[in-house]
């Protein structure tokens, strides 16, 4: 392999390894194809990752991460209505989900094989976007616009009432006819729950 002029970073890596699941899919994408990509040998690949399971959850947790970072700076607009960020936060979760799936189908669907190898990857997102919504619904509940008793159920009862709408197991409903209405209505009827 040639040496290459760039330092080999994690971030090189995880920005070629996308590519090459791209390319490749994840049944066919090998370590040797990143750091073929990259002008390296696999060896240099490894000392980052020592696996290639470990690379695969670093990958899955950089996407997945990107989502997370859009909806934090909801979660953390206090000057803000609760009510409104409610809406505002689940309809971005939604608005990002969709745009994956349509903008890149064939990264978005490896990165839904690749989650299933990924479970603790995923298990922390999901305990991220939670904590995003929970720090929304304390808000609403100490401001007295919202009446529950624990917000981090509450959260957790809205991020699984909406969960047809960021699962992506549901990909293919969130372009059918209808699609946002379903969505406005499930959320018009937890927010009303929510309040005081």
């Amino acid at each position: 392999m040639a040496p290459t002029s760039e330092t080999l970073t994690a971030e090189r890596i995880l920005a070629a390894t996308e590519e090459v699941l791209r390319r490749y899919g994840p049944a066919k994408a090998t370590v040797v194809d990143v750091a073929r990509s990259l002008g390296v040998s696999h060896g240099s690949v490894y000392r980052h990752f020592r696996t290639k399971a470990e690379l695969r959850a670093a990958v899955t947790k950089q996407w997945l991460d990107r989502t997370t970072e859009l909806l934090a700076a909801i979660a953390a607009d206090t000057g803000r209505d609760p009510e409104a960020r409610v809406r505002e936060w689940l309809a971005a979760l939604f608005a990002a989900k969709r745009q994956k799936a349509g903008i890149d189908p064939e990264l978005f669907a490896t990165y839904s094989v690749l989650a299933v190898d990924a479970v603790e990857v995923v298990g922390i997102h999901i305990a991220e976007l939670t904590g995003q919504l929970t720090d929304i619904v304390r808000d609403g509940a100490e401001s007295g616009a919202f009446a529950v008793d624990d917000p981090a159920t509450a959260a957790n009862a809205l991020f699984r009432a909406t969960a047809c709408f960021h699962d992506p197991h549901y990909a293919r409903e969130w372009e059918l006819p209808g699609a946002e209405a379903e969505f406005e209505a499930v959320v018009d009827l937890l927010v009303r729950g929510l309040r005081a």
